[in-house]
């Protein structure tokens, strides 16, 4: 379903403040009066242009930020395994696999009652407060000294991580509408890959670090990583902005116009909170399927979190050049995220991306599973990475903007996140036959192919559905003015596209 366009037009706007229990909490109730009269002349594109650019540089760098370290701090157990904790913690056998999956379980299980929290409370609250919950279990994750206590901090890390990435998607889809969400998402998540490439670069520094204060290299890895995330939580109490109403970046004519650009871009759908919202998403059989698209490509995301150095040193190459160059697959992977977020967002498509995206990567897999020499498996190291992290940001935009009112996207996004995650569980436990690691390399191309064939089935889904709403309003003359009528079915909306 693509996004709908909407007017651009203003005369004149008057506010008033005061209290809503219909919109979202804490948020200042806005009265608009539009006259629709020279309307291109007050706000026309170039000044939507530069609202939206406004709203990106006071909202998008900080949260890509949080993001950086969320996930340098859950994806540095595979440096700290190269580093040498595999052998000071005596992670034998499958013990490593364990220790990376457990992180999953609660993670996954946490981001929906996480998302109605966010909903129920300010974001410049609750994330910061998850912030220093997982920057507290990094930072002591520097005392673990055995495989028990590694897997009860991950668990831990896991649970208290939870809220951030479904919370910041769900927070991007606040501001902006659905037309411009996957450019913005693909920034996003592009930190996740600047994570990747920084980590390994920072635990080779690090690693220099062994034997200081009594501690090992890879327990450096963690306190310090640690410690930024603290200090960054602290910051985020005060640098945060909760929603467009409350914005003090923005002018009130600014305001006004992004809060009438949202509700006409949601179709005017309920933004409130009830349980009939929460109960829509988990009956909707479309989040199932975005759920298992997401899960076939975040296994692989994953899996090159994970294991990257590890692959990378079993080609031959040392555990300290093993380190640096996993940095130039993750690097790569973010200038094509980035630059396929824009992409999709430009032409307003969604499956296509996220099929060729796995195509592309699946190449890369076949690269590593044909045993070449090291310069072609590591070629396809890269074009692994290439491939699939553009999908994640495109496919998370697609989820969102098909599910209508702020509750049901809230809830739809962090069920995809939040049992898509359960395959993290997976990536933790396929690499385990190296040198040529052919089971963990033809799993990846089995997960990629799944997201594939269900990319396919929704994009036949989606036009399908559009195309008999579209069938319903002719029949029946049904028009934006009866938008009020349909406001609590969120996407079922004969008028939501």
């Amino acid at each position: 379903m693509t996004s709908r366009s909407f007017n651009q037009s203003f005369l004149s706007i008057t506010l008033t403040q005061g209290s809503t229990d219909s919109f979202r909490k804490g948020s200042i109730e806005t009265n608009f009066h539009i006259e629709e009269k020279q309307v291109a002349e007050e706000l026309n594109p170039g000044e939507r242009a530069r609202i939206l650019r406004k709203l990106d540089w006071h909202l998008l760098p900080f949260v890509s930020l949080l993001y950086m370290l969320s996930f340098l701090d859950r994806a540095n157990v595979g440096n700290a395994k190269v580093a040498g904790m595999s052998q000071d913690l005596h992670l034998i056998g499958f013990r490593y696999n364990i220790a990376a999956a457990v992180f999953f379980i609660l993670y996954s299980f946490a981001e929906v009652p996480s998302n109605i929290a966010l909903k129920l409370f300010r974001p410049s609250r609750w994330i910061p407060t998850i912030m220093i919950a997982w920057g507290l279990v990094m930072t002591l994750m520097c005392l673990v000294d055995s495989f028990r206590s590694l897997v009860v901090a991950r668990l831990f890390l896991g649970l208290t991580e939870a809220g951030l990435f479904p919370g910041v998607t769900y927070y991007i889809s606040l501001w902006y509408p659905r037309s411009e969400q996957s450019k913005r998402i693909a920034i996003f998540f592009s930190a996740a890959t600047v994570a990747g490439a920084f980590g390994g670069l920072l635990a080779y520094g690090i690693e220099h670090m062994e034997g200081i204060g009594g501690l090992h290299g890879w327990q450096w890895i963690f306190l310090l990583e640690g410690i930024a995330t603290l200090l960054v939580a602290c910051l985020s109490f005060f640098l945060m902005h909760d929603y467009p109403e409350t914005a003090k970046f923005l002018t009130e004519t600014e305001r006004a116009y992004v809060i009438d650009m949202l509700k006409q871009d949601a179709n005017n759908l309920a933004t409130h909170y009830h349980i009939r919202f929460v109960l829509q998403a988990m009956k909707d059989y479309k989040t199932y399927v975005q759920v298992l698209i997401y899960m076939g490509l975040l296994v692989p995301v994953y899996a090159i979190a994970l294991f990257t150095p590890t692959i990378i040193n079993e080609l031959g190459y040392s555990a300290a050049h093993a380190q640096l160059l996993s940095a130039p697959p993750f690097l790569a992977g973010c200038i094509t995220t980035i630059s396929v977020g824009v992409l999709s967002d430009k032409y307003q498509i969604r499956g296509p991306f996220i099929i060729g995206g796995a195509v592309v990567s699946i190449v890369g897999y076949i690269l590593l599973y044909c045993d070449g020499p090291a310069g072609m498996s590591y070629a396809g190291v890269c074009l692994a990475a290439i491939g699939v992290y553009p999908t994640i940001a495109v496919d998370l935009a697609w989820a969102g903007s098909n599910a209508g009112g702020d509750l049901k996207r809230g809830v739809v996004i962090a069920m995809v996140i939040g049992l898509g995650n359960l395959g993290g569980i997976c990536s933790s436990f396929i690499y385990i036959d190296p040198p040529n690691f052919h089971i963990g390399h033809g799993t990846m191309m089995g997960f990629l192919f799944l997201s594939i064939l269900l990319s396919l089935f929704a994009m036949w889904d989606y036009g399908r559905l559009n195309k008999k709403k579209k069938a319903l309003c002719q029949a029946q003359g049904l028009t934006d003015s009866r938008r009020d009528e349909f406001k609590d079915m969120g996407d079922a909306s004969p008028l939501f596209r």
